[in-house]
């Protein structure tokens, strides 16, 4: 619908620099230019190298999310970014791109949350969110459950990783094994042609005592790793599909089983999984699977809008501007550890005024 918010949004908290563009709930354009190639050979993320791929692709990847929306930059109602959580100087390229282009068209800002986008980020394939959504968000950075009754203004954290998060344990593991960054993709790949029961890894956090939402992986990425040393030191082959198809089972069966708990105890009817590891077939399969045993709907957004991107920035925008969320002060920040109780960052009251004066200078060509 025409009248429904036109919104950019901006991504870069780690490698990816997103670019999206939404109107409502509906995605126009999704950019992304990703600089994972170039960290591969270092076995994970460097920030510095983040940080400059992010500067040389930002404007090239706006003007081309622009093209694929068949939008003009003056017909956007707000301009929306992550300013946290993420990696500082990444999130920092993001902020000042944000507030340059607000600042350019007068047009509000919003400085949003990277986990609560993940969230929101689900409106753009199965429409709006139900009131309250219950959400297991996984990735490199994240294993969370949260509870949002309202995406805008209240997520409440449920359980969170004490350690290493799981898609930081695929990238471990990989690494172990040789296979490579990052190290989801290829062990889920492996996984389909290995034993998931073939070696009995443990399941962290799931005793009686233990805390019922949050999620431990560090325990279970050492017990791989003894396995495999033992195995190399007794001068035996390691079977690689099946110690990825048996570590991979560790982790989504304790993600799903931690999720479905948490539905049936809050009283929630559905569950939405997000972020980057939420692209794991067998996650999938297995979430589904519990959830229809036991009553609850599922909500998985396809994969190319779990890993990080600007459509999910866009569309929490594009919801901020719908229900009349404060903008944003030019006076922005990023923040590496913004919590995720804070959907959104508002500024002052002066902030907005200031940004309708300057939309009467025409700064924008």
């Amino acid at each position: 619908m025409a009248d429904e918010p036109l919104v950019l949004g901006i991504e870069t908290s780690c490698d990816e620099t997103g670019v999206g563009i939404v109107r409502g709930t509906t995605l126009l354009a999704n950019a992304v230019a990703s600089s994972v190639d170039t960290h591969a050979r270092f076995g994970g993320v460097v920030p510095e190298i983040a940080s400059r791929a992010h500067l040389e692709a930002m404007v090239p990847t706006i003007e081309r999310a622009l093209e694929d929306a068949g939008v003009s930059p003056r017909d956007l109602d707000g301009v929306a970014v992550t300013a946290g959580p993420g990696l500082a100087g990444a999130l920092l390229v993001g902020v000042s791109a944000a507030k340059a282009y607000a600042y350019a068209l007068g047009k509000p800002l919003y400085g949003v949350n990277h986990l609560a986008s993940h969230i929101c980020v689900d409106q753009l394939e199965h429409g709006p969110l139900p009131e309250p959504t219950m959400a297991l968000l996984v990735s490199g950075g994240h294993s969370s459950l949260l509870l949002a009754p309202d995406i805008t203004a209240d997520v409440r954290p449920m359980g969170a990783t004490i350690d290493d998060a799981a898609g930081e344990a695929f990238d471990k593991v990989a690494r172990l094994l040789d296979l490579g960054f990052p190290g989801g993709p290829v062990i889920d790949r492996l996984a389909r042609e290995g034993d998931p029961e073939a070696i009995a890894f443990p399941r962290g956090l799931t005793g009686s005592r233990d805390p019922a939402y949050d999620f431990s992986f560090s325990g279970l990425k050492t017990a791989v790793a003894r396995w495999v040393e033992a195995k190399r030191k007794a001068g035996e082959e390691v079977p690689v599909r099946d110690v990825a198809a048996s570590f991979q089972e560790a982790v989504v069966d304790v993600l799903t089983r931690k999720a479905v708990r948490a539905c049936k105890d809050q009283g929630v009817d559905h569950l939405m999984i997000g972020g980057g590891v939420a692209a794991n077939s067998r996650l999938r399969a297995l979430a589904e699977e519990r959830c229809e045993r036991a009553g609850i709907r599922l909500r998985v957004p396809r994969p190319g809008l779990c890993t990080d991107n600007g459509a999910m920035v866009a569309a929490l925008g594009a919801e901020m501007v719908a229900r009349n969320r404060p903008a944003s002060d030019l006076e922005l920040s990023a923040d590496s550890s913004l919590p995720v109780t804070d959907p959104h960052v508002p500024g002052h009251d002066h902030g907005h005024d200031h940004l309708h004066e300057i939309s009467k200078e025409n700064l924008y060509p």
